[in-house]
């Protein structure tokens, strides 16, 4: 464990790419760590975007207080084209330099880090990351801030479908969101006793789905539901509902789409306390000298892995849980 400093270290904080719950406890935990060991904390306002206008100012304890159950981030979040040119980055350094910034603490997702390594390799201000993404996809922990309260936002969406499913006989495709990655579809599927759940990992085609739905007709359900990763190769939720409906005359048909909803909220109690012990973990990383590497969480240890490495490697979907979801389909 780092000691407390008699030479202040300057270290800044940002929230990059697309938001997720949690963010704003691991900024209070990145924040109020610093301080504690005795260094300033500075808050870089809108992502790389703002590192590049120098939109930095220092945060103190009182900066982060009363924000551990808000969604979203207070230092807001953005996606940078101009971070990906030399001209950008060179601005940026520019800009920490004029701070006097030692390392730069990262809160996002695969973009972030991806932005951080290629900075990293120009100039010699050190980044650490913390995993911050709904999708759950980040190769290096066994889950990312943000994906609990996603599930649990679908989850809660999918039961109220249920019930109006089961009312009217109707067969609901609902769209989760998962551009690459179904572990929201998967575990939201699994939880709500879905039907059926289409994911990029698993190649079910209509025809399977189809088969799948005919079985629960016979066996007499009265609704079925059926939830789709907005990146499954078959389609999104309409796309998917287009070429099944057709087959199913005895069910009304109808498509929801949770979207956006599984990024806002409060975090839930999961997501407070790894945000919590991975903002802590980023920046005593930063203390004892880590470069370029993302905290994570693996077995309830805090582990550390490259950036290189994090962005190269996804974390895939466990197949015993595809199993899982078709043995409770029947």
């Amino acid at each position: 464990m780092p000691r407390k400093s008699a030479s202040p270290r300057n270290i800044a904080v940002f929230t990059s790419g697309g938001d997720a719950p949690g963010m704003n406890a691991a900024i209070r935990a990145v924040v109020r760590t610093a301080i504690y060991y005795g260094h300033r904390i500075f808050g870089i306002y809108r992502g790389y975007e703002g590192m590049i206008d120098g939109e930095i100012s220092e945060l103190f304890s009182t900066s982060v207080s009363n924000i551990i159950h808000r969604g979203g981030t207070i230092l807001k979040t953005a996606r940078s084209a101009r971070f990906m040119t030399e001209a950008g980055m060179a601005k940026a350094y520019e800009q920490l330099r004029r701070y006097d910034i030692d390392y730069v603490i990262a809160l996002g997702g695969d973009g972030t880090f991806r932005g951080a390594l290629d900075f990293s390799k120009r100039y010699r201000i050190p980044f650490v990351g913390v995993p911050c993404t709904i999708d759950n996809d980040l190769y290096g922990t066994d889950y990312t801030i943000g994906f609990d309260t996603a599930i649990n936002t679908a989850m809660q969406a999918i039961d109220k479908i249920r019930d109006t499913a089961a009312a009217h006989d109707r067969l609901f495709f609902v769209e989760v969101m998962g551009r690459d990655a179904g572990f929201i579809a998967m575990r939201s599927g699994i939880a709500t006793g879905a039907e059926a759940i289409l994911i990029p990992e698993d190649k079910l085609s209509i025809k399977q789905l189809i088969e799948l739905l005919r079985r629960g007709w016979q066996r007499q359900k009265t609704s079925c539901i059926v939830v789709v990763a907005e990146g499954d190769e078959e389609g999104g939720a309409f796309e998917v509902a287009e070429k099944v409906k057709k087959q199913f005359r005895q069910y009304e048909t109808r498509v929801t789409v949770i979207g956006h909803l599984q990024r806002g909220g409060s975090p839930t109690c999961n997501d407070r306390v790894l945000a919590s012990r991975l903002g802590v973990a980023a920046v005593e990383a930063a203390l004892a000298g880590k470069k370029n590497v993302m905290v994570g969480m693996r077995h309830t240890r805090i582990v550390y892995t490259p950036f290189r490495k994090a962005v190269k490697h996804h974390q895939t979907v466990n197949p015993d849980m595809l199993r899982l979801a078709n043995i409770l389909s029947i």
